[in-house]
């Protein structure tokens, strides 16, 4: 019970991952045409930027995220089947997961990057002590 538990506690945070990279995006087009400071934060900035490169060349590299196969592995080790069911992973799954090949993914979020690299380059980030 307790293996499951902390499987659906790491979908949860795979989901907020997710939704940092995905929204992220928006948040600094929409931010800067709204003048929100915190859109251009370096932090902020930084952060999404790496998250997206290093989800881009793990696809590319033929690797499954690592939050993936960590969920997997306390399912299995639960005495379930990776990925069997209780509320939070029947929801969260049907939001992040997607049956497709990885080559797939790793042009999909090839894209995405490059949209990622054109707002820095469009809205570049605040540089020291500029609002």
């Amino acid at each position: 019970m307790a293996l499951s538990l902390l499987a659906d506690v790491v979908l949860a945070v795979h989901f907020g991952v997710v939704v940092f990279v995905v929204a992220g995006l928006p948040a600094i087009v929409i931010g800067n045409r709204l003048k929100w400071a915190w859109v251009n934060s370096r932090g902020f900035r930084w952060l999404h930027l790496a998250a997206i490169g290093v989800i881009t060349a793990q696809a590319w590299a033929g690797q499954y995220c690592p939050l993936t196969v960590l969920e997997s592995w306390l399912r299995q080790q639960s005495g379930g089947q990776p990925y069997d069911s209780s509320f939070v992973q029947h929801w969260l799954e049907r939001l992040i997961y997607f049956n497709a090949p990885l080559w797939m993914f790793a042009l999909a979020y090839s894209a995405f990057a490059l949209l990622v690299a054109l707002a820095w380059w469009r809205y570049p980030p605040a540089r020291r002590g500029v609002p």
